[in-house]
C-alpha cells in the first residue's frame, strides 16, 4: 500500500526561492511521468523523512497529493548539500502500479557462517544493492540472504539467489554477491636469540687450543 505524502503546488521559481523554503524546512520537488506535464511542488522535510522511514527507505511507494489529486510515485533522484549533506531536491516520477519498473533494491545478510568463522575468515558482501525488475507494487524491501552455511571456499552469486515471484535480477548472474575474506594472520617464524656468553666461548675455545700448541719446549 502506497505511502500518503503530502505536498503543496505553485511554488516560485529560482534559487533565491529555493533557499527560502529550505529555511524554512521545506523541500523544493518536482513530479514527472506517464506523459504528464511537469508539477513543480514542495513537500515538508519531516513529513519526507517519515514517509521514507519504513523498511523500503528511498524505494518507498509514495502517494503524493498534489492539488487535490493523487499520483502514485518513487524517488527518482534526491539531490544533497555538498556541505551539510541535506536534501536539497528531490524528484519524484510517476508510475503505473501494474508496470514493470528496475529499482536498486538493498541486500542484507542473515545466518553465521560457522564454518568461515572458525577458519578466521570474515563473510563479506561484495555488494550493497541489486538491482531487480518488477512491477512496482512487487518490489521487495529487501534481499535477503543466507550465509549460514558458507565454508571458506564458497562465494554466492547473484545467479545463485532466489528471488521473488515476478522479481527478475537485472545484473550478470555471475556477478560476486558475497564473498569470504581470510583475517588469520599466520606468526612469522622468529629466530632463537644466542645464549649469553655463548658467541665468546666459542671464539675462546680456539684460542686456547692454538695456544697449548704454540707453547715453547721447556
Amino acid at each position: 500500500m502506497p505511502t500518503i505524502l503530502k505536498t503543496q503546488s505553485g511554488r516560485q521559481a529560482g534559487s533565491a526561492s529555493s533557499r527560502r523554503l529550505r529555511r524554512e524546512d521545506h523541500i523544493p520537488a518536482v513530479i514527472y511521468g506517464h506523459g504528464m506535464t511537469p508539477v513543480s511542488i514542495t513537500v515538508e522535510r519531516r513529513e519526507l523523512r517519515v514517509a521514507l522511514s519504513g523498511p523500503a527507505g528511498v524505494n518507498t511507494i509514495l502517494e503524493l497529493e498534489v492539488n487535490g489529486k493523487s499520483y502514485p510515485a518513487i524517488v527518482k533522484d534526491m539531490q544533497r548539500d555538498p556541505v551539510r549533506r541535506t536534501v536539497a531536491h528531490v524528484d519524484f516520477m510517476q508510475i503505473d502500479l501494474t508496470e514493470e519498473i528496475v529499482m536498486a533494491v538493498p541486500v542484507h545478510l542473515k545466518g553465521t557462517a560457522k564454518a568461515v568463522v572458525q577458519e578466521g575468515g570474515l563473510v563479506d558482501p561484495a555488494v550493497d544493492r541489486i538491482e531487480v525488475r518488477a512491477a512496482a507494487n512487487n518490489i521487495p524491501n529487501e534481499i535477503l540472504i543466507d550465509v549460514t552455511n558458507m565454508t571458506m571456499n564458497d562465494v554466492i552469486r547473484l545467479g545463485d539467489i532466489e528471488l521473488p515471484a515476478g522479481v527478475k535480477a537485472v545484473a550478470d548472474p555471475d556477478l560476486v554477491v558475497v564473498t569470504v575474506l581470510t583475517t588469520k594472520v599466520e606468526a612469522a617464524p622468529v629466530a632463537a636469540a644466542p645464549v649469553e656468553g655463548a658467541e665468546g666461548a666459542a671464539a675462546a675455545a680456539p684460542a686456547a687450543e692454538g695456544g697449548e700448541e704454540n707453547k715453547p719446549a721447556s
